[in-house]
């Protein structure tokens, strides 16, 4: 079947349940091309962005209108990975890894037969690694599923737990699962195996090649929408990354060049007035001396040897004008999007640490609290995702009044109970470089500071 661009197109918005996905949306970002320059779809992510279709490959393995929705949907996740740059390059292991994790989450969302076909049909689940990008035969949502032959070898036995797990609501982490077939994939094993959606080379185009939020933020900004109406499985898997769990690892800090925007920005929200630190009168303490014994160290010690002081030091309060302002807790976005740039966000905080509440609070898709000792020795928890619905339950439970988010940003849109939290706070957002004031976090903050 020889389908034109429009007829591609047609089918491709015909496929998707009348009013689901939103995909028509997505269309208005980018327009569809058929071309043989992609094994078989992919987003083109760069300032006029296109859905590139192989018509080739769509007609030969996604003829149904349930198989093209898979591969779309596949292929949008492609898109939040780019975003997220979970690694510094994505190698053919890693794009192994992404696949299975991505295939085995959609299978959960659409677990209905004809859906899963896309994935049934076109890997076999007698062939190594084949069978980790599909559901074994006669899998459904809430049991584990036949474990696949090949993972009966005695190489490939300790990957059984975790296949289980990647059709299980526990899931598994793209790091533990890239662990594990560390010691048993190689180029060889991954030659002949094709791969859904974009794992071009990391070109101008490629999803993968990350600063999605520069190189194309508006296609990125629908995407992330989309994504999140998505309707949710009967037993979901938490987090953007798909994955939900902690990893902990060790930042090297590097010396901030713009931590003071970050210390303006923090007087600004722990100040007493909306228009910044005003001088106002405050009790101090001041350090006197008076003729009545105290529990001084140095009168203690010359009484001691025989020659008592007349004067003792002492501390008094004293009313004097001063500054009045508050510490401020600070979330520090954690998450994929910002692993470059997490060292220097480190230094940042830490070179502001008189006016930071002494514990730091990390989010991603999950809020870990961290001393300012802990900040310095280069602590970080992280599940490379984000949800700003993390924080809002933290600042609810915590009583939070007065909170500084640094992030790039694409944290997501506040749900009902997190926008009446943080409305009722002081709420301060300094943006990573690269970034733009407003996006999700836009009818939340007071306060803007670009961290560039």
């Amino acid at each position: 079947m020889n389908a034109t661009t429009s007829s591609l197109t047609e089918r491709l918005l015909q496929s998707f349940p009348s009013g689901s996905f939103c995909l028509p949306a997505m269309l208005e970002r980018a327009a569809s091309e058929e071309t043989d320059a992609v094994p078989t779809a992919a987003v083109e992510c760069c300032a006029r962005p296109r859905l590139l279709l192989n018509p080739q490959w769509i007609n030969e393995y996604a003829a149904t209108p349930e198989k093209l929705v898979m591969l779309t949907l596949h292929e949008l996740h492609h898109v939040v990975l780019g975003h997220t740059r979970l690694y510094p390059r994505a190698t053919p292991l890693d794009n192994l890894v992404f696949d299975a994790v991505i295939n085995a989450m959609l299978c959960h969302l659409l677990p209905d037969r004809a859906c899963m076909a896309l994935m049934t049909d076109f890997y076999r689940e007698d062939r190594f690694p084949e069978c980790l990008l599909r559901p074994s035969r006669g899998w459904k949502p809430g049991q584990p599923g036949v474990v696949p032959q090949p993972l009966y070898s005695a190489k490939l036995m300790h990957l059984q737990s975790l296949y289980t797990q990647l059709y299980t609501s526990q899931s598994v982490g793209y790091e533990e699962l890239r662990d594990a077939l560390q010691r048993t994939v190689t180029p060889e094993t991954l030659q002949g195996v094709t791969l859904l959606g974009d794992h071009r080379d990391e070109t101008e185009g490629a999803s993968s090649a990350g600063q999605l939020e520069i190189r194309s933020p508006a296609l990125l900004s629908e995407v992330r929408r989309i994504v999140e109406r998505w309707p949710q499985p009967a037993d979901p898997i938490k987090g953007r990354s798909l994955a939900n769990e902690l990893k902990r690892t060790a930042v090297p800090i590097v010396r901030p060049s713009k931590a003071t925007r970050l210390a303006q920005l923090l007087r600004r929200v722990g100040a007493h007035s909306q228009h910044g630190c005003l001088p106002g009168m405050r009790s101090l303490p001041h350090q006197a001396e008076t003729p009545l014994p105290t529990m001084d160290r140095r009168s203690t010690v010359m009484r001691s040897l025989g020659a008592p002081p007349l004067l003792h030091r002492t501390t008094v309060p004293t009313r004097r004008m001063a500054p009045s302002s508050d510490r401020v807790h600070v979330y520090l976005d954690v998450s994929g999007s910002v692993t470059s740039l997490v060292p220097a966000l480190y230094g940042a905080v830490l070179a502001c640490g008189a006016r930071v509440h002494p514990v730091v609070h990390l989010f991603s898709t999950k809020v870990v609290d961290v001393t300012l000792q802990q900040l310095r020795a280069g602590r970080c928890e992280t599940t490379n995702g984000t949800c700003i619905e993390c924080v809002g339950e933290h600042m609810a439970r915590h009583a939070v009044r007065r909170a500084v988010l640094v992030t790039d940003g694409f944290v997501g849109k506040p749900g009902a109970t997190t926008h009446a939290v943080m409305s009722k706070a002081v709420v301060g957002v300094a943006l990573t470089p690269g970034s733009k004031p407003g996006g999700d976090l836009a009818d939340v903050t007071d306060h803007w500071a670009d961290l560039s």
